[in-house]
This record gives structure tokens, C-alpha cells and sequence, in this order.
């Protein structure tokens, strides 16, 4: 598990590092200047190893199903090399030159059956995936329309599309989303004169809010407002791969939706243990994408090994391996929301802000719930609750700005399908028991004072500072040191 001096390391305050630089060169030094601006901001990202702590529970990775953490999907991959022994290792070029081969071939077929599709295209991320989409397809004079809080890959593609017209939705708002594509229609001739199209993108399950699209009544608000179908959906299923559906087939599977989605994008870099990711399209959409996307055409074509590993995936989807595993994820998020609720402090944290799970309500009528818990506090306190929970065993990290909105920082809790119910019955304790000790501290009036986990790690950066000042006053030279003792930056998880 995490010790304070570790998660010490891994918060480490970020001293500004231009200042020191005037005689440096301008380039590296304007570098400098726009990190500062990241570090002043305790918003600077940073590469860490060991996640999860030494021996502690997995309560952040994405690794959904447990492929990873079990090694199930190993002997497949292996299996899958074995049987091709002449494999090899480099692609030798682009997809449109040298890198086409037969294997990748039969993997897209087999990829576009499994999911109900006509097509597919294997690239090599879920980003590259979704910004080779929204730069591709949308053509002069369509739209985009778009969730306000879809990843940052479709942003970054609809920053390069050719499409004059981008308008987004509230998040996840029937109502709103109805106004946007009557606006759209409104104002742009062409689109209502059935001349042009209206491309719609959201994700499957939002990975900062554990929430899912409300799909179907999107597809029917769609079909009202352009009847002449000239309004298509590309839906984002990066977290629903290999958890929802048939199989893991997806959330547009799980609702009978693949007839309605012209575009679905699949990840294998979380629930299927491996990288890449796949367009799952009609004919039109995939040489579209072959002969647009330049991050398709001019990126070499995917390994042999990646494309055995993702047949792997898919083989021990069909066999039904995996399904047992989807059923244990929802058991295990269930699990945590009843003992949550039961704990003697959830009522009263949760009225006076101190802990909320904003997709915990109403969990019991719905069909099924996600993987993902977004843990709300005070925007102060995320931080302090992230350290109680590493010392006390249970891995899991606060999101922050830029990842979500200023303001609206959080502490993902991810559940998996290697979790125990034991686990998770810790981290409820663990999160009630934080939220017991932070309401004492305030109904004590003692302004500044600290919960224990804080006070722990606070210390450790204190001490650590002074040997670091130390050590510099004994070498005589200048040694950059942290510039602060709250301990409240370090760490923001990226959106994946």
C-alpha cells in the first residue's frame, strides 16, 4: 500500500523553473514559462510508476474485466502467436503501400461480425481513431453536434474538420439536444434542405462521470427533427467495449441500437488488455477514412503481435469467457452502493456535501450500472481523501483540471472484475470513515485544522524540503525544492 512518503513523491509541489532560466536559451525557457503556468495552477501532469501501490487494491486502473491482473488473456495471445510461427514483427509501412496484409484482413472481418457491423478498421488508438473521424467525414457544410463532455480526441478532430458548424449539448439533455439539432436545421439551409448531413457524437459511458448516453432517446429526437436520416451518430464505446452488450459486444449492442449507429468506435487498451482500437462502420465510412484520414494513411500499419493480441480479445469474447466477469462488475458496483447507503454516515456527509456519488442515484431501478464512481467532496478536501484512502490500502486517484472544469475535481474510483467483496466493502468503510472524520473537524469549528492522512503526508513533504535545503547548503549549489506544504498538486489523471 501507499506510504506518506511515496504519495509525498507523488504530490510533489512544482517550483516555478523559468525564473532560474535567464540565461538559458528562449526556447527551452518559453517551454518553461508555459509549464509554469501548469505548475502555479497545481495542474502540471506527471508520469509516475507502481500504480497501484505496492500491495494495495485496485480501485483506479482500467483494466475493466481483470485481463491483466489475471494473465487470462496471455495463453490466447500466445496461443494466437504459435499458430502463425513465421510471424513478423515489423508492418513495413503504411496500410495504402506495403502494410496491408491478410491477417489484418481476416481480423477486421471477424471484428465487424462480432459487433454487428458491416466494416472495420483497426487503428492504432482510440484517439487516433477519433480524430482521424471528425476530421474525415464530415464534409463541407455538415455539422458536427456534439456532447459537451465528450473526450478530447473528438475535440482535437473537430478542431481540424471542415465542417463550418459545431455545436455541442448539454451533457447528456434530451431536451437540449432536441434545441441544438432544430437551431442547426434552422440555420443552415443546405442540412434542411436534405442536402447535407448532421454528424452526432457522444460516448458510450462517460469515464469522469460513470454516466451513459441516453441513446435511444437520442436516436428517436434525431429521427424526429431529420426524418430524411441525414442526421447520423458516431458513438464513442472506449469504456462499454468488452463490459456491456452480449459478450461484451458494447452499449449500442446492450441496446439493440447497431442498425441505428453509423459510426462505433471500440478500444482494447482497457477491458481487452492489449492497444488499438477499431471503426466499426458501413463500406462508405471505412474508404472514406482510408482515403481522409491522414493519421490512417500515413502512420504504418499495425504490428502482427497487436493484431494477435486484439484476435485474442475477441476469441475469448466468443467463448463466453468473459461474460462471467461483466456479470461480476455489476455485482460489484451494486455491492458498493448498498453498503455505502447502510453506512450510519452516508446521510449526513452526503446532506452536508462532504461525500456524494452523483451516478449512485436511483441505482436500483436501473438495468445496470457502470464501473465508474465519481466520489465528490469539497474541492479542497478531494485531495485529502485520495491520501486516506492510499494509506489505508485502497488505490484510486482525484481527476482535476484540465481533465474535468474547474471546480468540479473528483476522486475516480474504478471497480473491477479482480475486486473482492471484501474490497469493496473496505473502501466504503474507508470513504465513510474519512467523511466522519472531516464532519467532526467542522462541526469543531477549528479552522486549519487537518484530517490525519493529511497531517501524515504534510509532514513528510516538510521534512523532505528541509533535507533538500539542507543537502543544497552543503553541496553550495542551487537545487530546485517544493515552494509549498499543502501538497495538493501533483497528480491528474488523464481521460482515457
Amino acid at each position: 500500500m501507499a506510504t506518506p512518503s511515496l504519495l509525498a513523491e507523488w504530490f510533489r509541489d512544482a517550483p516555478p523553473k523559468a525564473p532560474a532560466m535567464r540565461n538559458e536559451s528562449v526556447f527551452y525557457r518559453n517551454l518553461e514559462e508555459q509549464l509554469d503556468t501548469r505548475r502555479s495552477e497545481r495542474a502540471n501532469m506527471v508520469l509516475r510508476r507502481n500504480e497501484p501501490a505496492p500491495k494495495s487494491k485496485d480501485f483506479s486502473t482500467l483494466d475493466f474485466l481483470g485481463l491483466t491482473h489475471s494473465g487470462l488473456l496471455r495463453q490466447p495471445f500466445l496461443d494466437e502467436l504459435a499458430a502463425h510461427p513465421d510471424f513478423k514483427l515489423g508492418a513495413g509501412g503504411s496500410r495504402v503501400l506495403n502494410g496491408n496484409n491478410p491477417y489484418i484482413e481476416e481480423a477486421e472481418r471477424e471484428i465487424a461480425e462480432f459487433h454487428k457491423g458491416d466494416t472495420a478498421l483497426l487503428f492504432h488508438s482510440g484517439f487516433e481513431a477519433n480524430v482521424a473521424i471528425l476530421l474525415a467525414i464530415p464534409r463541407p457544410g455538415d455539422a458536427i453536434v456534439y456532447d459537451e463532455l465528450v473526450h478530447a480526441s473528438m475535440h482535437e478532430g473537430m478542431q481540424g474538420s471542415v465542417a463550418p458548424c459545431k455545436r455541442s449539448f448539454k451533457h447528456n439533455d434530451v431536451d437540449d439536444f432536441r434545441d441544438v439539432l432544430v437551431s442547426v436545421k434552422e440555420s443552415e439551409p443546405l442540412i434542411r434542405a436534405g442536402q447535407r448531413s448532421v454528424l452526432i457524437a457522444v460516448e458510450s459511458m462517460y469515464s469522469m462521470d460513470g454516466d451513459v448516453s441516453p441513446l435511444r432517446e437520442l436516436v428517436q429526437v434525431a429521427r424526429e427533427v431529420f426524418p430524411d436520416g441525414n442526421a447520423q451518430f458516431f458513438v464513442d464505446e472506449a469504456h462499454t467495449t468488452g463490459v456491456f452488450g452480449y459478450q461484451g459486444r458494447g452499449y449500442v449492442d446492450e441496446l439493440g441500437l447497431c442498425d441505428d449507429i453509423a459510426i462505433r468506435m471500440h478500444t482494447y487498451g482497457k477491458a481487452l488488455a492489449c492497444t488499438g482500437a477499431t471503426v466499426i462502420a458501413k463500406a462508405s465510412v471505412r474508404e472514406t477514412l482510408i482515403n481522409y484520414a491522414r493519421g490512417f494513411i500515413y502512420s504504418t500499419a499495425p504490428s502482427f503481435p497487436m493484431v494477435a493480441a486484439i484476435k485474442a480479445g475477441y476469441n475469448l469474447m466468443k467463448s463466453g469467457k468473459t461474460e462471467h466477469l461483466q456479470v461480476r462488475i455489476q455485482h460489484l458496483v451494486k455491492h458498493f452502493f448498498k453498503t455505502i447507503q447502510e453506512n450510519e454516515v452516508w446521510d449526513e456527509a452526503n446532506d452536508e456535501g462532504i461525500l456524494s456519488i452523483p451516478n449512485m442515484d436511483d441505482w436500483e431501478s436501473r438495468p445496470f450500472v457502470t464501473q465508474v464512481a465519481p466520489v465528490m467532496t469539497r474541492q479542497r478536501y478531494t485531495v485529502y481523501l485520495c491520501w486516506h484512502l492510499q494509506l489505508a490500502g485502497f488505490n484510486c486517484f482525484p481527476i482535476d483540471y484540465p481533465v474535468v472544469p474547474r471546480g468540479l475535481n473528483r476522486l475516480r474510483v474504478v471497480f473491477h472484475a479482480h475486486n473482492t467483496e471484501e474490497e469493496v466493502e473496505g473502501l466504503a468503510a474507508a470513504l465513510c470513515e474519512w467523511a466522519r472524520e472531516m464532519l467532526d473537524i467542522e462541526e469543531s469549528g477549528a479552522k486549519g485544522r487537518l484530517p490525519a492522512a493529511a497531517r501524515q503526508v504534510i509532514a513528510t513533504q516538510q521534512a523532505e524540503q528541509q533535507q533538500a535545503k539542507r543537502v543544497e547548503g552543503t553541496n553550495g549549489a542551487s537545487k530546485p525544492v517544493s515552494n509549498g506544504v499543502n501538497g495538493t498538486n501533483g497528480l491528474v489523471v488523464v481521460a482515457a
